[in-house]
This record gives structure tokens, sequence and C-alpha cells, in this order.
């Protein structure tokens, strides 16, 4: 049994509530920036975190609920635009300390680094998203205690696709059996399974009563949650 190595963690929903009062409202203040009379409200916005990656998701919603702006022909653009738009909106958000981390992840993360478990990140959403969440909530330097930050679109599949993860494990020179993954959703769950991880999952505000089978634990937060246990999650049948 190989001892853990490393954690890879997921970001939104995961290492915060970023969804419901971060990532919604800025797709929402960009919608209105872009000419766009769009408007995500938090049922709707749940529905479409089924769309894993924010293009993918702009682009989603205009081709079922908005025909017209689909067709037009510059839509690549205004996906693009639309995008660079609302991640400006999120860093502002975030940057002000519209988002806090969830119960537990800082004190793990610490306690890894001085473990010196190698720590790592594999999201679909941004590496601007990423750099302005780790800064506000754990410092300017936050990024560097990260070995391998898999962000944004540095593989073409997105989750439940495994690509992101079997990136970052390819970049941290590590098998699967070393390292542990932490979702909040089952399409995390199922890409971190389709590299071969063991994965701990945190219930978010919006994943609740998707399907985790297969988890090693599911939990409601990390709060509880010590590094020898998460240890002994990794390795458990």
């Amino acid at each position: 049994m190989n001892p853990l190595q490393a954690i890879i963690f997921d970001v939104d929903g995961t290492l915060a509530e970023t969804e419901r009062d971060g990532h919604r409202p800025a797709f929402n203040r960009a919608f209105t920036e872009c000419g766009l009379n769009w408007h995500w409200d938090e049922v709707l916005y749940g529905r479409l975190l089924d769309i894993t990656g924010g293009k993918e998701r702009i682009r989603h919603f205009a081709e079922h609920c908005a025909p017209a702006v689909a067709a037009r022909a510059d839509f690549d653009r205004l996906v693009h635009q639309v995008h660079a738009a609302k991640t400006a909106h999120y860093v502002e958000l975030v940057g002000r300390g519209g988002v806090a981390l969830r119960p537990g992840i800082a004190r793990l993360i610490d306690e890894a680094r001085r473990a010196s478990i190698r720590l790592a990140i594999a999201t679909t959403t941004s590496a601007a998203n990423v750099d302005a969440l780790l800064r506000a909530s754990l410092g300017s330097d936050a990024a560097g205690w990260f070995a391998v930050i898999g962000a944004g679109d540095v593989v073409p599949a997105k989750k439940p696709a495994p690509d992101i993860y079997l990136w970052v494990l390819e970049k941290l020179q590590l098998p699967a059996a070393a390292c542990l993954a932490i979702e909040d959703s089952a399409n995390g769950l199922r890409a971190a399974q389709g590299a071969g991880l063991a994965a701990v999952v945190t219930v978010s505000e919006y994943t609740a009563g998707q399907d985790f089978a297969g988890a090693r634990r599911v939990l409601p937060h990390l709060g509880g949650l010590s590094l020898a246990e998460l240890g002994q999650a990794a390795h458990s049948l």
C-alpha cells in the first residue's frame, strides 16, 4: 500500500462554496455588460451546473434557451467575451472577500504542508479564478503551495472525463494509488474514479442528492476530518 503522497483538490464547491454567490452573480453581471437579457437564478443555475466549464455552460444555455443568440455569426467570439467579463467580475468579488473557504480546508492544507504531503488542484474553472480564491483566502503566496494546478482549458475534455486528473498525475509524476482526490460533485467523482483515484466527497449546497457511489467517504464538510483519517480513507476498501 502506497502512503498518501498528494492530495488533489477540486475548487468550486470543494475549497469554497463559490457557485451560488460567486460565479452565478458574476455571470449575471457579465450578461448585462455584454448586452444579453439573461438572468440565471439560483434554481436555474443549479441545473446548469450539470454542464462543466463556464464557456460550455454559456454555450449550452444559448443553444437550448436562446437559439437566436446561438445562431449569431459572432457567437464564438461572444462566448469568449462573456466568459472573460464573468471572470473579471468573479475575481473582483472574491478579492473583496465575497467567498470563504469551507470548514476544515485551511487546516488540512496546513497539516498536509507540515507533513510534506504534496498539494494539487484539478478543476474546470480558470487559473485566474483559482489564483483569486487562493490569494483572498490563504494569502498572496498560496498558489505556490500547490505543486500542480490543473485549471481551465489545459485539457479539452472537462469533468466527468478523467483528463484533468490524468494531466495532474502526469505532472506530479505519481501513481493514482499514492494520491487522494477531494470533490463535491458526481461529475468530479466520476472524473477522479476514471483516473484511478480514490476520492472523498464533501457535499456542497448544489450537489446534495447526487450519486456518490464508490466514494471512500461522503461528508458534509472536512471540518471534523484529520489528515490521518484522510490518509486512511484513501486506502480503505
